[in-house]
């Protein structure tokens, strides 16, 4: 309960950062295995879903707590939407693995880690200074 008296429902959000670094583990190997695999006749280089799709079923919706905060629609505060993209080239011996692409993504993997482990370093601050008080 808080100083309200109001029930205070349980945290999540350590375990979807959780759920999205073993993601980011998964994806990270798959590249792994597709650098690994670049010389190999005949290779299709792979990749793992994106970790959105998890979250799919869960759009986020801002609440109006206030009456003079903004209304928007539903369609203006999707973040479901995402884009495809197929792999660069395929070369004669029919491999498709681009190894720039590939450094790209694992690139994006890095970046996405460090921003799910700065949240959790700060959401983790903010909720020990919650319970100091």
């Amino acid at each position: 309960m808080d100083q309200n008296g109001a029930v205070v429902g349980p945290l999540y959000l350590f375990e979807l950062a959780s759920s999205q670094a073993r993601h980011l583990e998964l994806r990270q190997s798959t590249i792994a295995t597709n650098v690994a695999n670049a010389n190999t006749p005949g290779f299709k280089a792979r990749d793992v879903e994106p970790f959105n799709k998890v979250l799919d079923g869960m759009p986020v919706r801002l609440a109006t707590t206030s009456p003079s905060h903004l209304q928007l629609s539903a369609a203006e505060t999707d973040t479901r939407a995402t884009a495809k993209k197929d792999s660069w080239e395929v070369v004669h011996s029919g491999n498709s693995v681009s190894l720039e692409q590939e450094m790209i993504k694992g690139s994006d993997v890095n970046r996405d880690y460090s921003m799910n482990s700065a949240i959790v370093r700060s959401f983790h601050r903010m909720v020990l200074s919650s319970a100091k008080a």
